[in-house]
Protein backbone atom coordinates (compact mmCIF):
# COMPACT_ATOMS: atom_id res chain seq x y z
CA UNK A 1 0.00 0.00 0.00
CA UNK A 2 2.84 2.34 0.82
CA UNK A 3 4.54 1.42 -2.43
CA UNK A 4 1.37 2.25 -4.37
CA UNK A 5 1.05 5.60 -2.59
CA UNK A 6 4.64 6.51 -3.39
CA UNK A 7 4.09 5.48 -7.00
CA UNK A 8 0.94 7.58 -7.17
CA UNK A 9 2.78 10.63 -5.79
CA UNK A 10 5.56 10.02 -8.30
CA UNK A 11 3.00 9.92 -11.14
CA UNK A 12 1.36 13.13 -10.01
CA UNK A 13 4.73 14.87 -9.78
CA UNK A 14 5.58 13.64 -13.26
CA UNK A 15 2.19 14.78 -14.56
CA UNK A 16 2.66 18.31 -13.20
CA UNK A 17 6.17 18.46 -14.64
CA UNK A 18 4.89 17.44 -18.07
CA UNK A 19 2.12 20.02 -17.92
CA UNK A 20 4.72 22.77 -17.41
CA UNK A 21 6.13 22.04 -20.85
CA UNK A 22 2.80 21.43 -22.55
CA UNK A 23 2.08 25.05 -23.46
CA UNK A 24 5.58 25.45 -24.89
CA UNK A 25 5.14 22.21 -26.80
CA UNK A 26 1.88 23.39 -28.37
CA UNK A 27 3.33 26.76 -29.39
CA UNK A 28 6.38 25.16 -30.98
CA UNK A 29 4.29 22.75 -33.00
CA UNK A 30 1.93 25.55 -34.16
CA UNK A 31 4.73 27.84 -35.32
CA UNK A 32 6.59 25.03 -36.97
CA UNK A 33 3.60 23.57 -38.83
CA UNK A 34 1.87 26.77 -39.95
CA UNK A 35 4.78 29.16 -40.27
CA UNK A 36 2.63 32.28 -39.68
CA UNK A 37 5.18 34.18 -37.65
CA UNK A 38 6.31 36.34 -40.59
CA UNK A 39 2.81 37.01 -41.91
CA UNK A 40 0.60 40.02 -41.34
CA UNK A 41 -1.76 39.32 -38.44
CA UNK A 42 -5.31 40.66 -38.42
CA UNK A 43 -8.21 39.98 -36.07
CA UNK A 44 -11.71 40.05 -37.52
CA UNK A 45 -15.16 39.61 -36.05
CA UNK A 46 -18.12 38.38 -38.07
CA UNK A 47 -19.51 41.90 -38.49
CA UNK A 48 -16.12 43.27 -39.60
CA UNK A 49 -15.85 40.44 -42.12
CA UNK A 50 -19.25 41.33 -43.58
CA UNK A 51 -18.32 45.02 -43.79
CA UNK A 52 -15.04 44.32 -45.60
CA UNK A 53 -16.71 41.89 -47.99
CA UNK A 54 -19.51 44.37 -48.75
CA UNK A 55 -16.94 47.00 -49.64
CA UNK A 56 -13.90 45.25 -51.12
CA UNK A 57 -14.81 41.79 -52.37
CA UNK A 58 -15.16 40.95 -56.05
CA UNK A 59 -18.84 40.17 -55.48
CA UNK A 60 -19.30 43.72 -54.16
CA UNK A 61 -17.60 45.09 -57.28
CA UNK A 62 -19.95 43.10 -59.50
CA UNK A 63 -23.02 44.21 -57.52
CA UNK A 64 -21.99 47.87 -57.65
CA UNK A 65 -21.45 47.82 -61.40
CA UNK A 66 -24.67 45.91 -62.03
CA UNK A 67 -26.51 48.64 -60.16
CA UNK A 68 -24.69 51.40 -62.07
CA UNK A 69 -25.66 49.74 -65.36
CA UNK A 70 -29.34 49.82 -64.34
CA UNK A 71 -28.96 53.39 -63.12
CA UNK A 72 -27.64 54.59 -66.47
CA UNK A 73 -30.27 52.56 -68.30
CA UNK A 74 -32.97 54.37 -66.35
CA UNK A 75 -31.24 57.71 -66.92
CA UNK A 76 -31.30 57.00 -70.66
CA UNK A 77 -35.02 56.27 -70.49
CA UNK A 78 -35.69 59.54 -68.64
CA UNK A 79 -33.53 61.47 -71.11
CA UNK A 80 -35.49 60.01 -74.02
CA UNK A 81 -38.64 61.59 -72.58
CA UNK A 82 -37.08 65.08 -72.76
CA UNK A 83 -36.79 67.29 -75.86
CA UNK A 84 -33.77 66.43 -77.99
CA UNK A 85 -31.76 68.89 -80.07
CA UNK A 86 -30.17 67.42 -83.17
CA UNK A 87 -27.92 68.83 -85.87
CA UNK A 88 -27.71 66.93 -89.15
CA UNK A 89 -25.22 68.22 -91.72
CA UNK A 90 -23.73 67.35 -95.07
CA UNK A 91 -20.81 69.81 -95.24
CA UNK A 92 -19.82 68.90 -98.78
CA UNK A 93 -21.03 66.46 -101.41
CA UNK A 94 -19.37 66.56 -104.82
CA UNK A 95 -20.64 64.78 -107.95
CA UNK A 96 -18.91 64.31 -111.27
CA UNK A 97 -20.50 61.61 -113.37
CA UNK A 98 -22.55 60.82 -116.46
CA UNK A 99 -26.25 60.51 -115.81
CA UNK A 100 -29.40 59.99 -117.83
CA UNK A 101 -31.51 63.07 -118.59
CA UNK A 102 -34.68 63.70 -120.60
CA UNK A 103 -34.28 65.94 -123.66
CA UNK A 104 -37.52 67.90 -124.05
CA UNK A 105 -36.64 69.29 -127.49
CA UNK A 106 -36.02 65.88 -129.03
CA UNK A 107 -38.39 63.97 -126.75
CA UNK A 108 -35.81 61.37 -125.79
CA UNK A 109 -33.49 60.27 -122.96
CA UNK A 110 -29.83 61.15 -123.34
CA UNK A 111 -26.67 60.76 -121.29
CA UNK A 112 -25.05 63.95 -120.12
CA UNK A 113 -22.09 64.81 -117.99
CA UNK A 114 -22.94 66.25 -114.61
CA UNK A 115 -20.73 68.09 -112.15
CA UNK A 116 -22.16 69.63 -108.97
CA UNK A 117 -21.43 70.56 -105.38
CA UNK A 118 -24.03 70.15 -102.65
CA UNK A 119 -24.12 71.16 -98.96
CA UNK A 120 -26.93 71.17 -96.36
CA UNK A 121 -27.69 71.46 -92.67
CA UNK A 122 -30.74 70.76 -90.49
CA UNK A 123 -31.28 71.78 -86.84
CA UNK A 124 -34.28 70.17 -85.16
CA UNK A 125 -35.95 69.83 -81.75
CA UNK A 126 -37.97 66.65 -81.21
CA UNK A 127 -40.28 65.65 -78.36
CA UNK A 128 -41.86 62.23 -77.91
CA UNK A 129 -45.47 62.18 -76.71
CA UNK A 130 -46.08 59.17 -74.44
CA UNK A 131 -49.88 59.27 -74.49
CA UNK A 132 -50.25 58.73 -78.24
CA UNK A 133 -46.80 57.44 -79.17
CA UNK A 134 -46.26 60.28 -81.65
CA UNK A 135 -43.43 62.78 -82.07
CA UNK A 136 -43.53 66.58 -82.34
CA UNK A 137 -40.72 68.41 -84.05
CA UNK A 138 -39.57 71.91 -84.93
CA UNK A 139 -36.71 72.36 -87.35
CA UNK A 140 -34.92 74.75 -89.64
CA UNK A 141 -32.96 73.83 -92.77
CA UNK A 142 -30.56 75.39 -95.25
CA UNK A 143 -29.26 73.87 -98.50
CA UNK A 144 -26.80 74.99 -101.18
CA UNK A 145 -26.15 73.61 -104.69
CA UNK A 146 -23.71 74.72 -107.38
CA UNK A 147 -23.83 73.27 -110.89
CA UNK A 148 -20.59 73.19 -112.95
CA UNK A 149 -22.12 71.81 -116.16
CA UNK A 150 -22.92 73.81 -119.32
CA UNK A 151 -25.04 76.28 -117.40
CA UNK A 152 -23.10 77.27 -114.31
CA UNK A 153 -25.36 78.47 -111.50
CA UNK A 154 -25.79 78.46 -107.72
CA UNK A 155 -28.92 78.15 -105.59
CA UNK A 156 -29.81 78.37 -101.91
CA UNK A 157 -32.90 76.77 -100.43
CA UNK A 158 -34.08 77.56 -96.93
CA UNK A 159 -36.74 76.44 -94.52
CA UNK A 160 -36.64 79.10 -91.77
CA UNK A 161 -39.05 77.20 -89.54
CA UNK A 162 -41.19 74.11 -89.79
CA UNK A 163 -43.48 72.49 -87.20
CA UNK A 164 -44.65 68.92 -87.59
CA UNK A 165 -46.09 65.83 -85.98
CA UNK A 166 -45.85 62.12 -86.88
CA UNK A 167 -48.03 59.36 -85.47
CA UNK A 168 -48.86 55.69 -85.97
CA UNK A 169 -52.65 55.78 -86.00
CA UNK A 170 -53.49 52.23 -84.92
CA UNK A 171 -50.04 50.82 -84.25
CA UNK A 172 -48.03 49.79 -81.26
CA UNK A 173 -47.24 52.57 -78.76
CA UNK A 174 -43.80 51.68 -77.37
CA UNK A 175 -43.63 54.91 -75.31
CA UNK A 176 -46.66 53.90 -73.25
CA UNK A 177 -45.18 50.51 -72.35
CA UNK A 178 -41.75 51.97 -71.56
CA UNK A 179 -43.42 54.36 -69.13
CA UNK A 180 -44.85 51.37 -67.24
CA UNK A 181 -41.87 49.01 -67.45
CA UNK A 182 -38.74 51.15 -67.08
CA UNK A 183 -39.52 52.66 -63.62
CA UNK A 184 -40.39 49.16 -62.41
CA UNK A 185 -37.07 47.82 -63.75
CA UNK A 186 -35.14 50.54 -61.94
CA UNK A 187 -37.00 49.93 -58.68
CA UNK A 188 -36.19 46.25 -59.06
CA UNK A 189 -32.52 47.10 -59.74
CA UNK A 190 -32.29 49.08 -56.48
CA UNK A 191 -33.82 46.23 -54.50
CA UNK A 192 -31.61 43.73 -56.33
CA UNK A 193 -28.58 45.80 -55.31
CA UNK A 194 -29.60 45.46 -51.67
CA UNK A 195 -30.27 41.75 -52.17
CA UNK A 196 -26.83 41.27 -53.71
CA UNK A 197 -25.25 42.92 -50.68
CA UNK A 198 -27.15 40.60 -48.36
CA UNK A 199 -26.02 37.68 -50.51
CA UNK A 200 -22.45 38.87 -49.91
CA UNK A 201 -23.22 38.77 -46.17
CA UNK A 202 -24.45 35.18 -46.51
CA UNK A 203 -21.28 34.24 -48.39
CA UNK A 204 -19.20 36.02 -45.72
CA UNK A 205 -20.81 33.89 -43.02
CA UNK A 206 -20.02 30.73 -44.98
CA UNK A 207 -16.35 31.66 -45.38
CA UNK A 208 -16.10 32.95 -41.80
CA UNK A 209 -17.38 29.79 -40.15
CA UNK A 210 -15.56 27.50 -42.57
CA UNK A 211 -12.36 29.14 -41.38
CA UNK A 212 -13.55 29.12 -37.75
CA UNK A 213 -14.24 25.39 -37.92
CA UNK A 214 -10.87 24.77 -39.58
CA UNK A 215 -9.13 26.79 -36.86
CA UNK A 216 -11.08 24.98 -34.14
CA UNK A 217 -10.23 21.60 -35.66
CA UNK A 218 -6.56 22.57 -35.86
CA UNK A 219 -6.48 23.84 -32.27
CA UNK A 220 -8.22 20.68 -31.10
CA UNK A 221 -5.76 18.50 -33.03
CA UNK A 222 -2.87 20.46 -31.56
CA UNK A 223 -4.23 20.02 -28.04
CA UNK A 224 -4.94 16.34 -28.67
CA UNK A 225 -1.37 15.74 -29.78
CA UNK A 226 -0.05 17.37 -26.63
CA UNK A 227 -2.53 15.38 -24.51
CA UNK A 228 -1.62 12.14 -26.28
CA UNK A 229 2.05 12.77 -25.63
CA UNK A 230 1.34 13.56 -21.97
CA UNK A 231 -0.82 10.47 -21.50
CA UNK A 232 1.74 8.24 -23.18
CA UNK A 233 4.44 9.48 -20.80
CA UNK A 234 2.09 8.86 -17.87
CA UNK A 235 1.37 5.42 -19.28
CA UNK A 236 5.06 4.60 -19.37
CA UNK A 237 5.32 5.49 -15.69
CA UNK A 238 2.25 3.44 -14.85
CA UNK A 239 3.63 0.49 -16.83
CA UNK A 240 6.64 0.45 -14.53
CA UNK A 241 4.39 -0.31 -11.57
CA UNK A 242 2.20 -2.67 -13.62
CA UNK A 243 -0.79 -0.30 -13.41
CA UNK A 244 -1.39 -0.51 -17.14
CA UNK A 245 -1.15 -3.31 -19.69
CA UNK A 246 1.19 -3.41 -22.65
CA UNK A 247 -1.83 -3.26 -25.02
CA UNK A 248 -3.07 -0.03 -23.42
CA UNK A 249 0.41 1.47 -23.65
CA UNK A 250 0.60 0.60 -27.35
CA UNK A 251 -2.83 2.16 -27.80
CA UNK A 252 -1.57 5.39 -26.22
CA UNK A 253 1.43 5.36 -28.54
CA UNK A 254 -0.91 4.78 -31.51
CA UNK A 255 -2.92 7.82 -30.35
CA UNK A 256 0.22 9.95 -30.73
CA UNK A 257 0.72 8.77 -34.31
CA UNK A 258 -2.94 9.31 -35.17
CA UNK A 259 -2.89 12.73 -33.53
CA UNK A 260 0.12 13.76 -35.64
CA UNK A 261 -1.63 12.64 -38.83
CA UNK A 262 -4.81 14.45 -37.81
CA UNK A 263 -2.82 17.59 -37.05
CA UNK A 264 -1.25 17.48 -40.51
CA UNK A 265 -4.64 17.07 -42.20
CA UNK A 266 -6.22 19.87 -40.20
CA UNK A 267 -3.22 22.06 -41.02
CA UNK A 268 -3.87 21.53 -44.75
CA UNK A 269 -7.59 22.23 -44.27
CA UNK A 270 -6.80 25.38 -42.30
CA UNK A 271 -4.45 26.73 -44.96
CA UNK A 272 -7.05 26.02 -47.63
CA UNK A 273 -9.80 27.76 -45.62
CA UNK A 274 -7.49 30.69 -44.84
CA UNK A 275 -6.61 31.14 -48.53
CA UNK A 276 -10.28 31.03 -49.55
CA UNK A 277 -11.24 33.50 -46.82
CA UNK A 278 -8.49 36.00 -47.65
CA UNK A 279 -9.19 35.70 -51.39
CA UNK A 280 -12.90 36.30 -50.84
CA UNK A 281 -12.20 39.50 -48.90
CA UNK A 282 -9.70 40.56 -51.58
CA UNK A 283 -6.95 40.96 -48.97
CA UNK A 284 -3.22 40.40 -49.35
CA UNK A 285 -2.57 36.69 -49.81
CA UNK A 286 -0.01 36.63 -46.97
CA UNK A 287 -2.49 37.98 -44.41
CA UNK A 288 -3.22 35.67 -41.48
CA UNK A 289 -6.65 36.10 -39.91
CA UNK A 290 -7.49 35.48 -36.28
CA UNK A 291 -11.23 35.15 -36.01
CA UNK A 292 -13.27 36.46 -33.09
CA UNK A 293 -16.35 34.31 -32.77
CA UNK A 294 -19.62 36.18 -32.23
CA UNK A 295 -21.23 35.98 -28.83
CA UNK A 296 -24.38 34.05 -28.32
CA UNK A 297 -27.08 36.16 -30.00
CA UNK A 298 -29.88 37.72 -28.06
CA UNK A 299 -33.26 36.06 -28.18
CA UNK A 300 -35.22 37.41 -31.14
CA UNK A 301 -38.48 35.97 -32.42
CA UNK A 302 -39.45 36.82 -36.03
CA UNK A 303 -43.07 36.58 -37.08
CA UNK A 304 -43.60 34.51 -40.21
CA UNK A 305 -46.54 36.71 -41.27
CA UNK A 306 -44.51 39.91 -40.87
CA UNK A 307 -41.59 38.43 -42.81
CA UNK A 308 -43.91 37.26 -45.59
CA UNK A 309 -45.50 40.71 -45.87
CA UNK A 310 -42.09 42.45 -45.96
CA UNK A 311 -40.86 40.00 -48.57
CA UNK A 312 -43.81 40.72 -50.86
CA UNK A 313 -43.16 44.45 -50.44
CA UNK A 314 -39.36 44.52 -50.79
CA UNK A 315 -38.15 41.33 -52.48
CA UNK A 316 -37.01 42.04 -56.08
CA UNK A 317 -38.32 38.62 -57.09
CA UNK A 318 -41.91 39.91 -56.91
CA UNK A 319 -41.00 42.94 -59.04
CA UNK A 320 -39.31 40.60 -61.50
CA UNK A 321 -42.59 38.68 -61.76
CA UNK A 322 -44.54 41.90 -62.40
CA UNK A 323 -42.04 42.91 -65.06
CA UNK A 324 -42.37 39.57 -66.83
CA UNK A 325 -46.15 39.93 -66.98
CA UNK A 326 -45.91 43.51 -68.30
CA UNK A 327 -43.44 42.49 -70.99
CA UNK A 328 -45.65 39.57 -72.03
CA UNK A 329 -48.62 41.97 -72.24
CA UNK A 330 -46.50 44.38 -74.28
CA UNK A 331 -45.56 41.64 -76.74
CA UNK A 332 -49.21 40.63 -77.06
CA UNK A 333 -50.26 44.23 -77.70
CA UNK A 334 -47.58 44.62 -80.38
CA UNK A 335 -48.41 41.30 -82.08
CA UNK A 336 -52.19 41.91 -81.99
CA UNK A 337 -51.95 45.39 -83.54
CA UNK A 338 -49.53 44.32 -86.25
CA UNK A 339 -51.92 41.50 -87.20
CA UNK A 340 -54.53 43.93 -88.60
CA UNK A 341 -52.94 46.78 -90.57
CA UNK A 342 -50.55 49.67 -90.08
CA UNK A 343 -51.48 53.29 -90.59
CA UNK A 344 -49.34 56.37 -90.17
CA UNK A 345 -50.05 60.10 -90.15
CA UNK A 346 -47.51 62.84 -90.81
CA UNK A 347 -48.21 66.57 -90.95
CA UNK A 348 -46.01 69.66 -91.02
CA UNK A 349 -46.41 73.36 -91.70
CA UNK A 350 -43.67 75.88 -92.34
CA UNK A 351 -42.04 78.20 -94.85
CA UNK A 352 -39.43 77.72 -97.54
CA UNK A 353 -37.73 79.67 -100.30
CA UNK A 354 -35.14 79.21 -103.04
CA UNK A 355 -32.82 81.93 -104.36
CA UNK A 356 -29.40 82.39 -105.98
CA UNK A 357 -28.19 84.34 -102.91
CA UNK A 358 -28.17 83.44 -99.26
CA UNK A 359 -29.81 86.65 -98.12
CA UNK A 360 -32.73 86.48 -100.53
CA UNK A 361 -33.28 82.82 -99.61
CA UNK A 362 -34.76 84.07 -96.30
CA UNK A 363 -36.89 86.83 -97.85
CA UNK A 364 -40.60 86.44 -98.64
CA UNK A 365 -40.71 82.70 -97.96
CA UNK A 366 -43.61 80.64 -99.27
CA UNK A 367 -45.82 78.57 -97.03
CA UNK A 368 -45.02 74.86 -97.02
CA UNK A 369 -47.75 72.40 -95.98
CA UNK A 370 -47.29 68.64 -95.94
CA UNK A 371 -49.96 66.12 -94.88
CA UNK A 372 -49.66 62.41 -95.53
CA UNK A 373 -51.56 59.33 -94.44
CA UNK A 374 -50.19 55.90 -95.22
CA UNK A 375 -51.62 52.41 -94.91
CA UNK A 376 -50.01 48.98 -94.90
CA UNK A 377 -52.62 46.22 -95.17
CA UNK A 378 -51.66 42.53 -95.21
CA UNK A 379 -53.93 40.94 -97.80
CA UNK A 380 -52.50 37.42 -97.84
CA UNK A 381 -49.78 36.33 -95.40
CA UNK A 382 -51.02 32.75 -94.79
CA UNK A 383 -51.78 33.46 -91.13
CA UNK A 384 -48.27 34.58 -90.13
CA UNK A 385 -49.37 37.67 -88.19
CA UNK A 386 -52.35 35.90 -86.64
CA UNK A 387 -50.06 33.07 -85.54
CA UNK A 388 -47.68 35.53 -83.89
CA UNK A 389 -50.58 37.11 -82.00
CA UNK A 390 -51.77 33.70 -80.77
CA UNK A 391 -48.23 32.79 -79.70
CA UNK A 392 -47.99 36.03 -77.71
CA UNK A 393 -51.38 35.35 -76.11
CA UNK A 394 -50.37 31.84 -75.06
CA UNK A 395 -47.04 33.12 -73.79
CA UNK A 396 -48.90 35.59 -71.55
CA UNK A 397 -50.96 32.76 -70.05
CA UNK A 398 -47.86 30.65 -69.42
CA UNK A 399 -46.08 33.64 -67.86
CA UNK A 400 -48.93 34.27 -65.44
CA UNK A 401 -48.95 30.64 -64.30
CA UNK A 402 -45.15 30.59 -63.98
CA UNK A 403 -45.23 33.82 -61.96
CA UNK A 404 -47.81 32.36 -59.60
CA UNK A 405 -45.59 29.33 -59.00
CA UNK A 406 -42.55 31.53 -58.37
CA UNK A 407 -44.44 33.69 -55.87
CA UNK A 408 -45.67 30.61 -54.01
CA UNK A 409 -42.10 29.30 -53.92
CA UNK A 410 -40.78 32.63 -52.61
CA UNK A 411 -43.37 32.70 -49.84
CA UNK A 412 -42.59 29.11 -48.87
CA UNK A 413 -38.85 29.90 -48.71
CA UNK A 414 -39.55 32.82 -46.40
CA UNK A 415 -41.74 30.76 -44.08
CA UNK A 416 -39.27 27.88 -43.92
CA UNK A 417 -36.27 30.15 -43.31
CA UNK A 418 -38.09 32.02 -40.52
CA UNK A 419 -39.05 28.70 -38.95
CA UNK A 420 -35.43 27.51 -39.11
CA UNK A 421 -34.22 30.75 -37.57
CA UNK A 422 -36.62 30.59 -34.63
CA UNK A 423 -35.51 27.00 -33.94
CA UNK A 424 -31.78 27.79 -34.18
CA UNK A 425 -31.80 30.00 -31.08
CA UNK A 426 -32.76 27.09 -28.85
CA UNK A 427 -30.22 24.85 -30.58
CA UNK A 428 -27.40 27.31 -29.82
CA UNK A 429 -28.31 27.24 -26.13
CA UNK A 430 -28.32 23.43 -26.16
CA UNK A 431 -25.04 23.27 -28.09
CA UNK A 432 -23.37 25.68 -25.64
CA UNK A 433 -24.50 23.58 -22.69
CA UNK A 434 -23.25 20.43 -24.45
CA UNK A 435 -19.79 22.00 -24.89
CA UNK A 436 -19.53 22.80 -21.18
CA UNK A 437 -20.65 19.31 -20.18
CA UNK A 438 -18.31 17.63 -22.68
CA UNK A 439 -15.34 19.65 -21.45
CA UNK A 440 -16.09 18.79 -17.83
CA UNK A 441 -16.61 15.12 -18.69
CA UNK A 442 -13.29 14.94 -20.55
CA UNK A 443 -11.38 16.57 -17.70
CA UNK A 444 -12.96 14.16 -15.20
CA UNK A 445 -12.22 11.14 -17.41
CA UNK A 446 -8.62 12.19 -17.98
CA UNK A 447 -8.02 12.65 -14.24
CA UNK A 448 -9.61 9.27 -13.59
CA UNK A 449 -7.36 7.73 -16.23
CA UNK A 450 -4.27 9.22 -14.57
CA UNK A 451 -5.13 7.62 -11.25
CA UNK A 452 -6.07 4.34 -12.96
CA UNK A 453 -9.83 4.45 -12.57
CA UNK A 454 -10.61 4.74 -16.29
CA UNK A 455 -9.34 2.87 -19.33
CA UNK A 456 -8.12 4.09 -22.69
CA UNK A 457 -11.42 3.42 -24.46
CA UNK A 458 -13.34 5.55 -22.01
CA UNK A 459 -10.82 8.35 -22.44
CA UNK A 460 -11.10 8.18 -26.25
CA UNK A 461 -14.89 8.22 -26.19
CA UNK A 462 -14.86 11.25 -23.89
CA UNK A 463 -12.45 13.04 -26.25
CA UNK A 464 -14.65 12.30 -29.27
CA UNK A 465 -17.70 13.65 -27.47
CA UNK A 466 -15.76 16.85 -26.70
CA UNK A 467 -14.83 17.25 -30.40
CA UNK A 468 -18.41 16.68 -31.55
CA UNK A 469 -19.78 19.14 -29.00
CA UNK A 470 -17.42 21.92 -30.15
CA UNK A 471 -18.16 21.21 -33.80
CA UNK A 472 -21.92 21.19 -33.17
CA UNK A 473 -21.70 24.52 -31.35
CA UNK A 474 -19.90 26.19 -34.25
CA UNK A 475 -22.38 24.67 -36.69
CA UNK A 476 -25.30 25.97 -34.61
CA UNK A 477 -23.79 29.48 -34.63
CA UNK A 478 -23.27 29.27 -38.37
CA UNK A 479 -26.84 28.08 -39.00
CA UNK A 480 -28.24 30.86 -36.84
CA UNK A 481 -26.44 33.67 -38.64
CA UNK A 482 -27.06 32.11 -42.06
CA UNK A 483 -30.79 31.92 -41.34
CA UNK A 484 -30.87 35.49 -40.04
CA UNK A 485 -29.11 37.00 -43.06
CA UNK A 486 -31.12 34.89 -45.47
CA UNK A 487 -34.26 36.41 -43.93
CA UNK A 488 -32.67 39.87 -44.34
CA UNK A 489 -31.97 39.06 -47.98
CA UNK A 490 -35.56 37.92 -48.60
CA UNK A 491 -37.23 40.84 -46.79
CA UNK A 492 -34.62 43.63 -47.04
CA UNK A 493 -35.37 44.37 -43.40
CA UNK A 494 -32.99 44.64 -40.43
CA UNK A 495 -34.96 42.93 -37.64
CA UNK A 496 -32.28 43.57 -35.05
CA UNK A 497 -32.52 47.37 -35.45
CA UNK A 498 -36.08 47.32 -36.88
CA UNK A 499 -35.32 49.38 -39.98
CA UNK A 500 -35.68 49.10 -43.72
CA UNK A 501 -32.41 48.30 -45.47
CA UNK A 502 -33.39 50.63 -48.32
CA UNK A 503 -33.14 53.55 -45.93
CA UNK A 504 -29.81 52.46 -44.44
CA UNK A 505 -28.19 52.12 -47.86
CA UNK A 506 -29.42 55.31 -49.55
CA UNK A 507 -26.05 56.93 -48.88
CA UNK A 508 -24.25 54.01 -50.53
CA UNK A 509 -26.37 54.33 -53.67
CA UNK A 510 -25.82 58.10 -53.68
CA UNK A 511 -22.08 57.52 -53.53
CA UNK A 512 -22.26 55.10 -56.45
CA UNK A 513 -24.31 57.56 -58.55
CA UNK A 514 -21.86 60.33 -57.75
CA UNK A 515 -18.99 58.07 -58.76
CA UNK A 516 -20.79 57.12 -61.97
CA UNK A 517 -21.36 60.79 -62.80
CA UNK A 518 -17.63 61.41 -62.68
Amino acid sequence: MVTFALSYLSLMFMYKKILCFRALFICCIALKSLGFSAQAQQSLSLQQTIEIASDSSLQAFIANNRYLYSYWEFRSYKAARLPSLNLRMTPIQYYRDITRRYDYENNMDVYREQQSLYSSGNLSIRQNFDLTGGTFFIDTELGYIRNFSENVYSQYTSTPVRVGYSQDLFGFNSFKWEKRIEPLKYKKAKQQFLTDREEISVASIEYFFDLAMAQSAYDTALDNLASADTLFRMGEERKKIAAISQADLLTLKLDIINSRNTLKNTEIDLKRAMTAFVSFLNLDKDTHINLKLPDRPKNMEISADVASSLSRENNPGFLENSQQILEAEKNLDQAAKSAVFDASFNASIGFNQVSPTLRSAYMNPSQQDVISIGFSIPLIDWGVRKGRANMARNNLSVTKISVQQKENSLEQDVLMTVSDFNVQQGMIESAEEAVNLANQAYQETRERFIIGKSDVNGLQMSLNRQKDAQKNYLQALKNYWLSYYKIRKMTLWDFENNENLKVSLDEKQGFLREKAGK
